[in-house]
C-alpha cells in the first residue's frame, strides 16, 4: 500500500477517501433503505395517533412550516423542537414526527420544523429558518399552549449542527429581540459542530463551502462563554458511528463543558446513526428518560 503523504492528509490523517468514508452515515449501517422505512413508518404512527397542529408557517420568507404536537390537558407545556437531520439536503418534518411520543406522553409539546434543502439553500439561510422557528414558537407560545419560558432543542446528525446554531453565541437571539436564555436545554445527537473536514469531503459537494464559511458556521467555534448564555445539554451518538463522529461530539462536549456550561452524555451503544433518533421518541429508553428529566428539571 502507498504511504500517505503531508498533502495527501487533508484532515486528522484522513486523505480524501478515508474523510468521504468518516461522513458516510449512510455506510454505517447494513440497509439504509430498512433505516428511512422505519423512519417513515413510526412517523405515519405518531401522526395518526398523537393531536396534530401540522403545517404552522413560522418564517413567511420561505415558506418554511411546522407541525405541532400538544400535550394533552391545560397547558402551558414546556416545547420540544426537533430539528431533522439528512445532511441538510434530505428528509421534513414528515419523516421525523417519530421523536413525539415519549415526550408527549410525558407532558411535552413537541414542533417538529422544516426548513428549506441544500443545494437549493445556503447553510447561511438554513440556519437562519431554524432561528426563526425558535422565535415564531416564543412570540407565539400563548396562542398554542405553550411555555415560552420553557423552550427546549434538539437535533440529529446535520440536525444536531444546526441545534449547535441555536445554542451559539453569535449574537442572533438579540438581533431576533429574543431573551438570551430563550432556549433552556438541547438534545444533540451524532451531531457535526465543526465543518472544516466536512467542508474538505464529498459533503460539500451540496454545501459549497470554502474555508471561512465554514468556521463561522462551526458551532464548536461559537460557544457562549457567558454562563448566562448557555443551558444544560445531552449529546449522545451510536455505537457503531465513525470515529470521527464520535470524536465531534466527544469535542463539544469537552469545550461546551469547558466554557462552564452543565453537560452530559447519555451511552446509547447499541443503536447506530439512525435508530439513536428513534430512541428518543420511544417511552422507557435511557435517552427518552434523560431528556424528560431534562425539560421537567427532575
Amino acid at each position: 500500500m502507498t504511504a500517505l503523504t503531508p498533502t495527501d492528509r487533508l484532515w486528522r490523517g484522513f486523505d480524501r477517501a478515508g474523510l468521504d468514508h468518516q461522513y458516510d452515515a449512510r455506510g454505517t449501517v447494513a440497509d439504509y433503505e430498512a433505516e428511512a422505512r422505519a423512519y417513515a413508518e413510526d412517523s405515519v404512527a405518531a401522526m395518526t395517533t398523537l393531536d396534530r397542529r401540522a403545517d404552522l408557517v413560522f418564517d413567511p420568507a420561505s415558506g418554511a412550516a411546522l407541525d405541532l404536537y400538544p400535550a394533552a390537558g391545560p397547558g402551558p407545556h414546556p416545547v420540544f423542537v426537533w430539528v431533522h437531520g439528512g445532511y441538510w439536503r434530505a428528509l421534513s418534518k414528515q419523516e421525523n414526527a417519530f421523536v413525539a411520543p415519549a415526550l408527549v406522553a410525558a407532558g411535552v409539546s413537541v414542533a417538529v420544523i422544516d426548513y428549506t434543502l441544500a443545494p437549493a439553500a445556503t447553510l447561511e439561510e438554513i440556519t437562519r429558518q431554524t432561528r426563526a422557528a425558535v422565535g415564531w414558537i416564543h412570540h407565539n407560545a400563548a396562542a398554542q399552549g405553550l411555555d415560552a419560558n420553557r423552550i427546549f432543542v434538539g437535533g440529529s446528525s446535520a440536525g444536531g449542527h444546526l441545534t449547535g446554531m441555536l445554542l451559539a453565541a453569535d449574537g442572533w437571539r438579540a438581533e431576533a429581540g429574543l431573551p438570551r436564555d430563550v432556549i433552556k436545554g438541547a438534545v444533540s445527537l451524532s451531531g457535526l459542530y465543526d465543518l472544516e473536514p466536512v467542508r474538505l469531503g464529498r459533503v460539500n459537494d451540496w454545501l459549497g463551502l470554502d474555508a471561512p464559511r465554514a468556521r463561522r458556521l462551526s458551532p464548536l467555534h461559537l460557544l457562549p462563554t457567558d454562563p448566562a448564555d448557555g443551558c444544560p445539554l445531552i449529546v449522545s451518538y451510536g455505537g457503531s458511528e465513525t470515529a470521527e463522529f464520535k470524536r465531534q461530539t466527544d469535542d463539544y462536549l469537552a469545550a461546551w463543558t469547558g466554557h462552564g456550561h452543565p453537560g452530559r452524555f447519555v451511552a446509547m451503544e447499541d443503536c447506530n446513526h439512525f435508530d439513536i433518533a428513534r430512541r428518543l421518541g420511544t417511552p422507557g429508553t435511557p435517552l427518552a428518560q434523560a431528556a424528560i428529566r431534562l425539560i421537567h428539571g427532575t
